[in-house]
């Protein structure tokens, strides 16, 4: 067996490996496409179309109910024991979680599009386009797909899934251009990518589930829940818990506008945006450990998934100290290279943000071992309380300290955040270790209590008859 196969570690490091060329790829092939749509249509033109996208992409992300992790985490088990029947009502929950999240995405999209076009900031003209532009939340928002590749290991597959969406925008956005077509025709391309990257790897899904036997007899009806404990509180977790992480980054933008200005506003933004860059290669190995942990709980190999776990800190905190060195380093020249000397000051507020990435990067194994041990909802409470204390505390932060208390705040809300899923996964692991002695104490103890019942001695004698 290869050292993929046989080793956690070297097959986490593949797909992420596989993930990051896909990524590498989708990267240079937006620039292109987006460079296209700019040209062409100018900078209010291209700035409407973006914002639309934007709207769409913030909806679907938050809609989504996370509907790969219920896949991975509850199908991980009855894959491995062969059992059919349970891997297929975890697809088929799965499924349903799909649905909603897209009846709601596409219900809140078309109808913020047509009502609320002007704040959003779109012309009136353009929210009929925008409004059938946000028909593609429906494909934004499935991830069961998502969730069977990743079981199945097929990483090499989802590295080519946002590279096909780019290249189908790059191909629509160059007829567009040549056709000197309005700004629909460059939401077609774009609705045309997002579609395109659904069926690629819906497709696949369907084909890696034939080809293991696993929709026979496969039907859409049935039961939901029953005999998945806990399943609907973890959908609900994850999706909170996204909803959460999606919100946070926006959310802190707009506070940061509202309370100091556009102009700081936009120096977060970009020093934001250096940062998530900055950690993306580190993050990638997120998708890769979430089957890993499912398989490795699904085979009670405890001792497997902490060693796991403390590789991929090590790797981390070393990819951390390394992103943290090149900020502090070269920081204020790669923002005057990339984005212009005006936005050169960033450089302050970036070195304290991607202190905070690098914190996040460090701590990058608690959480998917959290949602493995179905404790997703105690992640989730970490998360709600350390974000609303960062939120309570950024405006007077800002406004005694500008940019610098923000930015020290993030790194102390990071802290905090890790500090807080390790406590609540030690907790979570004592409870399990003291349970398993307790149900070895009672296995030790039922032959004892059996022959206590049938000993002859213990009845007393001269008992009547």
């Amino acid at each position: 067996m290869s050292a993929s196969k046989a080793n956690p570690l070297a097959r986490v490091l593949a797909n992420a490996g596989a993930l990051l060329g896909g990524r590498g790829v989708n990267a240079v092939v937006g620039l292109a496409y987006m460079a296209l749509a700019g040209r062409s249509l100018g900078l209010a033109l291209f700035g409407a179309l973006t914002l639309i996208n934007a709207f769409a992409q913030t909806l679907g992300d938050m809609a989504k109910f996370q509907s790969w992790q219920t896949v991975v985490q509850y199908g991980a088990k009855p894959l491995l024991d062969g059992d059919r029947t349970t891997f297929q009502q975890v697809l088929r929950f799965a499924l349903v979680l799909d649905l909603v999240g897209a009846l709601v995405g596409v219900t809140l999209g078309v109808g913020g599009a047509l009502l609320f076009s002007r704040w959003l900031g779109w012309s009136e003209t353009l929210a009929p386009a925008a409004a059938l532009y946000c028909l593609s939340i429906a494909a934004m928002t499935s991830a069961t797909a998502v969730g069977l590749l990743r079981l199945f290991d097929r990483f090499k597959v989802l590295a080519g899934e946002q590279a096909i969406s780019s290249t189908v925008r790059l191909i629509g956005c160059a007829i567009a251009a040549a056709l000197h077509a309005p700004v629909e025709g460059f939401l077609l391309a774009w609705a045309a990518g997002t579609l395109a990257s659904f069926t690629y790897v819906a497709a696949v899904a369907v084909w890696s589930l034939h080809g293991r036997g696993l929709l026979q007899g496969f039907s859409l009806r049935g039961p939901l829940g029953q005999g998945l404990p806990g399943v609907w509180r973890f959908a609900w977790a994850t999706n909170f818990s996204s909803t959460i992480d999606v919100g946070f980054t926006h959310v802190l933008t707009l506070a940061v506008g509202a309370l100091v200005g556009p102009g700081p506003a936009a120096l977060w933004r970009v020093g934001r945006q250096v940062a998530d860059g900055m950690a993306k290669p580190a993050r990638l190995m997120l998708p890769a450990l979430h089957p890993e942990f499912a398989k490795l709980r699904a085979q009670k190999n405890d001792a497997a998934m902490l060693r796991l776990a403390r590789q991929i800190g090590l790797i981390g905190g070393g990819v951390a100290g390394l992103l943290l060195l090149v900020c502090l380093v070269a920081g204020q020249w790669l923002l005057t290279i990339v984005m212009g000397a005006e936005f050169a000051p960033a450089a302050g507020i970036m070195t304290w943000q991607v202190a905070a990435a690098a914190i996040g990067v460090m701590a990058l194994p608690i959480e998917p071992m959290l949602v493995s041990m179905r404790a997703a909802g105690a992640a989730l409470r970490v998360r709600i309380v350390v974000s609303v204390a960062y939120l309570l505390a950024l405006a007077p932060l800002l406004k005694t300290f500008g940019l610098t208390g923000a930015g020290a705040a993030l790194v102390l809300a990071m802290a905090g955040m890790a500090l807080g899923m390790f406590i609540t996964l030690r907790s979570k692991l004592r409870q399990e270790a003291a349970a398993e002695r307790e149900a070895e104490i009672l296995a030790a103890s039922a032959p004892a209590r059996e022959q206590a019942c049938v000993d002859p001695r213990n009845e007393r004698k001269g008992d009547p008859q």
